[in-house]
C-alpha cells in the first residue's frame, strides 16, 4: 500500500513539475525578490526628503508650496503598505505606482526652485543630498528594470500552454508590471550635474 502511495505521489509530482507548477514557484520567488529591491531603493528615495525639505527651507522657505507638495507626496507614499501581496493586486500596484510618480514629480519642482538659489545650490549639505538622490535615482531605475524582466518571464510562463492549464487549476494569475507613462516618469526622474552654470545644463 505504502508503495502505491509513493508511486502516486512520485507521479503526481512530475505531472506537476511538467506542466509548469515548480516554474511559477521559482518564477513567483524571483519576482518577490526583484520587488523587495525596488521597495528598498523607494524607501532609500524617501528617507532622504526630510533632510532635503529642511536644507532648501533653510535658504527657500518662502517657497511653501513647493516643500508642502513635497512633504505630502512622501506622506502619501508612507501610508502606502508595500507588502510582497501587492505586486499580485493591480489596483494596488497602480496606488503605489501613483504615489511613487507624484513623490518623483514634486522632486523634480523642488530642484528646479534651487537653482534659484546660489548660495543653496554651494551649500554641501544640499550638494550631498543632491547627489544621494541621483544615485537613488539610478538604482531605482536598475531595481526596476530587475522587477520588469522578472515579471515578464512569469506572465509568459501563466499564459503559456499547457503551463496555463496549471496556472488555472492552482490559481496562479499573472502579475502587474509598470507601463509605458511609469516609465516615462522615471525618465524624467531629478538629475544633478555639478560645477556647470545652470544654463549649460539645459
Amino acid at each position: 500500500m505504502r508503495n502505491r502511495l509513493l508511486i502516486v505521489l512520485a507521479f503526481v509530482v512530475s505531472l506537476l513539475s511538467g506542466c509548469g507548477y515548480n516554474q511559477f514557484q521559482s518564477g513567483d520567488e524571483a519576482a518577490k525578490a526583484a520587488w523587495s529591491e525596488v521597495i528598498n531603493q523607494y524607501q532609500r528615495r524617501a528617507d532622504l526628503v526630510p533632510n532635503l525639505v529642511s536644507t532648501v527651507q533653510g535658504y527657500a522657505s518662502h517657497e511653501r508650496e513647493v516643500l508642502t507638495a513635497v512633504t505630502q507626496a512622501r506622506a502619501t507614499v508612507g501610508s502606502l503598505q508595500a507588502t510582497p501581496e501587492l505586486i499580485n493586486d493591480p489596483a494596488a500596484f497602480a496606488r503605489f505606482q501613483q504615489a511613487q510618480a507624484g513623490l518623483t514629480s514634486a522632486l523634480s519642482r523642488l530642484l528646479v526652485v534651487s537653482e534659484n538659489y546660489p548660495q543653496l545650490k554651494a551649500d554641501a549639505a544640499f550638494r550631498d543630498l543632491q547627489a544621494q538622490l541621483e544615485g537613488t535615482e539610478n538604482r531605482i531605475t536598475v531595481a526596476r528594470n530587475r522587477y520588469i524582466k522578472a515579471v515578464e518571464a512569469y506572465n509568459v510562463s501563466v499564459r503559456t500552454f499547457p503551463n496555463n492549464l496549471t496556472a488555472m487549476a492552482f490559481g496562479y494569475h499573472v502579475k502587474p508590471n509598470f507601463t509605458v507613462e511609469d516609465e516615462a516618469s522615471v525618465a524624467k526622474a531629478p538629475k544633478v550635474d555639478f560645477g556647470r552654470p545652470a544654463a549649460a545644463q539645459r
